[in-house]
């Protein structure tokens, strides 16, 4: 009879219950409900699709017919490695991406340490709200709201006017530095700040207690601690500068690999052989990137 019982009321249990001490005693499928949907998603979308595009870099376009030919040759790499203009390009998108992550930590790094070591609640979601808000509109509007102001008769231009002096900012590079450097400097300011977060206030009273000055507790304890937030951080600027190719044509004449990319992706050449060649360049550069930033346990502070 009490067998009964129990059976029936087992029978009775929600099923949602019942799936949750299913979950529970098997954690294997617990991984799989859990995390399988979003491996799924990365492997079937992301990584398949990085692994077509490795393979079509290595077809050919016939400039005969216009036609792709699925033929396995090294013609792209080597039309890339003799070609000086895709060196060229490749080393002013590096060289501007690393300059927008240099000014975006330098920017967020006081407006993070004030926000988590010194600002008073309040104040601290005020600053919070500040950094978040600009995310909440669109990337073209930005875009095309800085390109206005850089304009040759932009707020900018009659600004330095009054000096008599025209810099011309809509035809150079300095003006997608600009540009860049504002719109991604929300995804540099959250990791730092959370990093600064992490820093365990007995630290700097041992440091304190111990007779060291700001400076040296900043150099010797604050510094290490927040740094893999600061690689973490850089990792978001300079991916996703090295990755950009609407900025550079809206605001300036300059070339940089994501437009270079899109010309022969889609543009008058319709090379997309030669395309896909050409985009392993900035995944190659982010591999080595993430490389050095695991090496400084950067994925520690995301």
């Amino acid at each position: 009879m009490a067998t009964t019982n129990v059976a029936s009321s087992s029978a009775r249990r929600p099923f949602t219950r019942r799936a949750s001490a299913f979950l529970f005693r098997h954690r294997g499928a617990q991984l799989t409900f859990t995390l399988g949907p979003t491996l799924s998603w990365m492997i079937v979308i992301y990584l398949f699709s990085l692994v077509v595009l490795l393979i079509s870099s290595f077809w050919t376009l016939n400039p005969l017919t216009s036609q792709i030919e699925h033929t396995w040759s090294l013609k792209n790499y080597q039309t890339i490695f003799h070609g000086s203009v895709y060196w060229r390009v490749t080393f002013r998108t590096v060289m501007l991406a690393a300059a927008v992550t240099v000014t975006d930590v330098l920017l967020a790094f006081p407006l993070s340490y004030y926000a988590a070591r010194m600002a008073s609640p309040r104040v601290r979601n005020l600053l919070l709200f500040a950094v978040v808000m600009p995310l909440w509109a669109n990337y073209l509007a930005k875009v095309f709201a800085w390109k206005t102001m850089l304009g040759g008769d932009g707020p900018v231009d009659a600004f330095f006017g009054i000096f008599r002096w025209h810099p011309g900012l809509s035809s150079s590079i300095i003006s997608v530095w600009l540009v860049l450097s504002y719109i991604w400097l929300p995804y540099v300011i959250l990791p730092i700040l959370a990093a600064f977060e992490r820093v365990p206030d007995s630290f700097l009273e041992a440091s304190s207690d111990l007779g060291a000055r700001s400076g040296r507790t900043f150099r010797k304890v604050v510094w290490p601690l927040v740094l893999p937030g600061v690689v973490a951080a850089s990792i978001f600027s300079f991916s996703l500068t090295l990755g950009d190719y609407l900025a550079a044509p809206l605001v300036s004449k300059t070339v940089v690999l994501g437009n270079l990319i899109d010309s022969f992706a889609g543009g008058t050449a319709n090379n997309k052989p030669l395309a896909a060649a050409l985009s392993m360049i900035p995944l190659a550069i982010m591999g080595i990137y993430l490389l050095i930033a695991r090496a400084m346990h950067a994925f520690e502070a995301l």
